[in-house]
């Protein structure tokens, strides 16, 4: 009975974390790979603007679930700050 139990809790957990991975994606990243094709950004310059952009699409995608979760003040700054770090890190390791 308990091993049923601790396998259907980890079979929770893993949909989970697997759906929270999912939602953190930037879904501009594409947009951002488009617009960097169309100014011919090379080298230095291309992972730059990259960098940026991703940094300014997970900031946006941030600011929209603070503003669900009707966060404000210190709790909205660290909140979106911890959440642009967390999808800037993800989005670096693909």
């Amino acid at each position: 009975m308990l091993g049923k139990i601790l396998t259907a809790g980890i079979c929770v957990a893993a949909v989970l974390v697997s759906a929270a991975a999912f939602a953190q994606t930037t879904p501009a990243a594409p947009d951002c790979a488009v617009q960097a094709t169309e100014k011919k950004l090379r080298g230095a310059a291309l992972n730059s603007f990259m960098r940026k952009c991703d940094r300014d699409a997970a900031a946006n995608s941030c600011d929209v679930a603070a503003t669900e979760k009707k966060l404000s003040g210190a709790a909205r700054t660290s909140f979106v700050k911890k959440c642009v770090k967390d999808a800037t890190a993800k989005a670096s390791v693909h």
